[in-house]
């Protein structure tokens, strides 16, 4: 139950920032739900092998390089996605970080704190 409420937390916050975000489009309330599943399947899947093929990149940009990669994923999850669209890299690696930091106040402001 807690995985489904995180899950409406983060569409929500897929909203918010695309409302604000030009660059980022999202048709409707549906394909923000499915954006945020298809996020959450790549950060479980992909997200891994992508970190340890660029581990010395990683490690080289002090970590940094890791914005790249969440990038790379919000663009995989616009090319995954109907009526998700991001246009640039930059547009998706602002969104990355704007979700995070949404994501953290929404869970924490829903009382979704892991334990």
């Amino acid at each position: 139950m807690n995985y489904i409420i995180q899950l409406l937390v983060s569409a929500l916050a897929v909203i918010i920032i695309a409302n604000f975000l030009p660059g980022v489009q999202v048709d409707n309330i549906s394909t923000a739900i499915w954006v945020a599943l298809v996020l959450s399947v790549l950060n479980l899947l992909v997200k891994p092998i992508l970190v340890i093929l660029t581990l010395p990149i990683t490690i080289f940009t002090l970590g940094i390089f890791l914005l790249v990669i969440n990038a790379i994923i919000i663009n995989m999850a616009a090319y995954l996605t109907s009526g998700f669209s991001v246009s640039s890299l930059w547009v998706a690696l602002l969104f990355s970080l704007l979700l995070s930091v949404l994501q953290s106040l929404l869970s924490s402001l829903f009382g979704l704190e892991k334990k």
